[in-house]
């Protein structure tokens, strides 16, 4: 399908859903005709600002495309939660319709219009707030059947999905920089979609990353955004500022005389864009030692487990999914991933699927707060993993 073709569908579809919100809502709203003038009039700016927020860097200045993102990416989230809510309203009037007189189901229709819009940005400025705050330190214990104790205790920072981009600038990294050096970590893994933009666009926002400190390094895994923003140079611009990209390969961490073995791959569908990084976790592993007492594996997309837990591994840490981010989006992350977040197994893989560090698209969260990762290592077998044959 050309692009083209899909720019119009995608703008087909999102001007039906205008149109159905305006039909089923806007008539309903108090103060009319006025209240149906300022819906008419916020429906059709929401309908423009919405596509041009994605289409305005081929053909505007920079600092008018920063102007245009927040608007443009405020009203995808104000809009998602409207949606939402007035399918709702409409299921309440359809049950109303069957059971109230016609003077109640009046009242119920004129009541509930001004619920949804106020509700809607309610719920807009509360996933304006959780995404905008510092992602909280989630601390999780992983047990390691037969964990040598060397490596009693080790502890990996996982920061993932930051999106580096419209709304996510230097002085939101920087705070996460500050936080995960604040933990001490032997390593920090970063588990792809780190940018959303060229470095070119970037690269003094990224700039916080040089400052990151553990005991044994800060790995990197591509995610899917990396090959929408120009891979290649993002592979050059992070050994720059100290990160290590790991890209189907793998390194060998000394800890208290253990050998631990990181190991990342490319993301899984690194391949459509670049041929010569498909993800391989078997490769990865390619002339590891064999005395190499765990295996970790960095994969930005949780459904790289099953091939991760041929190869032998004994953890993956995943992100990508941002652990749905809000409503309705969390329900569509099961179609695609195995898992949304948390801890899970796959034979005798353990798979932990991070929420994201930061966000993508409306700066909006409800439900699946932001996380740093802490992971410590710890003896034994874990029985609360969730399983997946």
């Amino acid at each position: 399908m050309s692009r083209k073709r899909l720019l119009i569908i995608v703008l087909a579809i999102l001007a039906l859903l205008h149109l159905y919100i305006g039909v089923r809502l806007v008539p309903d709203l108090p103060a009319q005709p006025v209240g149906m003038l300022l819906g008419a009039l916020y429906l059709l700016l929401s309908l423009i600002l919405i596509p041009l927020g994605f289409v305005s860097r081929r053909f505007l200045p920079a600092f008018l495309v920063q102007r245009i993102s927040w608007p443009s990416l405020m009203a995808i989230g104000f809009g998602s939660s409207l949606l939402v809510l007035t399918l709702l309203r409409d299921v309440a009037l359809l049950v109303g319709n069957a059971l109230l007189s016609d003077a109640s189901f009046t009242c119920l229709a004129e009541s509930t219009a001004p619920l949804v819009v106020v509700a809607a940005l309610i719920l807009t400025l509360l996933g304006l707030f959780n995404a905008r705050r510092l992602a909280r330190v989630k601390k999780v214990d992983i047990a390691i059947a037969g964990l040598p104790e060397g490596l009693h205790n080790f502890t990996i920072a996982q920061i993932s999905d930051i999106h580096v981009g419209p709304t996510i600038k230097g002085d939101y990294l920087d705070a996460i920089v500050q936080a995960v050096n604040g933990l001490s970590p032997d390593v920090v893994a970063i588990t792809g979609d780190l940018v959303d933009g060229s470095v070119k666009e970037l690269a003094p926002h990224v700039q916080p990353l040089a400052r990151l400190t553990s005991k044994q390094g800060v790995y990197f895994v591509t995610g899917n955004h990396e090959y929408y923003s120009g891979v290649r140079g993002w592979l050059q611009e992070l050994p720059r500022l100290g990160v290590q990209v790991l890209m189907n390969e793998h390194r060998i961490l000394l800890h208290r005389g253990e050998k631990l073995l990181l190991a990342g791959v490319a993301d899984y569908s690194a391949h459509v864009f670049e041929p010569s990084h498909r993800s391989d976790p078997a490769k990865a592993l390619k002339g590891a030692p064999r005395d190499a007492a765990v295996k970790v594996l960095l994969a930005h997309q949780p459904r790289s487990c099953h091939a991760a837990a041929q190869a032998g591994f004994d953890l993956q840490l995943s992100g990508h999914t941002h652990g749905g981010q809000f409503l309705p989006w969390n329900f569509f992350v099961r179609l695609q991933q195995p898992f949304t977040a948390g801890l899970h197994r796959i034979g005798q893989l353990q798979l932990y699927i991070s929420r994201g560090t930061g966000y993508w698209g409306p700066p909006k969260r409800l439900g699946a707060p932001s996380e740093i990762t802490l992971i410590r290592l710890v003896p034994g077998e874990n029985l609360e993993a969730g399983t997946l044959s």
